[in-house]
């Protein structure tokens, strides 16, 4: 099967190719001897948040801690308090736009 590549690097991969390797979003692309190799790559957000999650060597009982502290109502982060302005109640002054002096043009006197 023929495709062609557009002047912006797209390349529209034919229905009956796609359809052979199933519904998926993201490809592998890797270049080798010559050709370009695609494979299907399925995402799977929850592996990654378990990868993750080990990697941090978080237990479930760490987790289960941590999503009720979140729920609990102290759990709140207390905030400092900002010292009250009027934002917008004072005046900015401004400086007046400068005038151009128009230099006069006097005729020269004649003596």
């Amino acid at each position: 099967m023929l495709a062609k590549i557009t002047s912006k690097n797209q390349l529209t991969l034919p229905k009956s190719v796609t359809q052979a390797v199933g519904a998926t979003e993201y490809f592998d692309v890797e270049a080798r001897a010559g050709q370009i190799i695609l494979t299907p790559v399925r995402i799977q957000r929850g592996d990654a948040v378990r990868a993750k999650l080990a990697e941090l060597d978080l237990s479930d009982a760490d987790i289960a801690d941590a999503v009720a502290w979140a729920r609990s109502a102290v759990a709140a982060p207390v905030l400092a308090a900002e010292p009250v302005a009027s934002y917008g109640a004072a005046t900015v002054k401004t400086k007046p736009a400068a005038r151009k002096k128009v230099a006069s043009k006097k005729p020269a006197s004649k003596a």
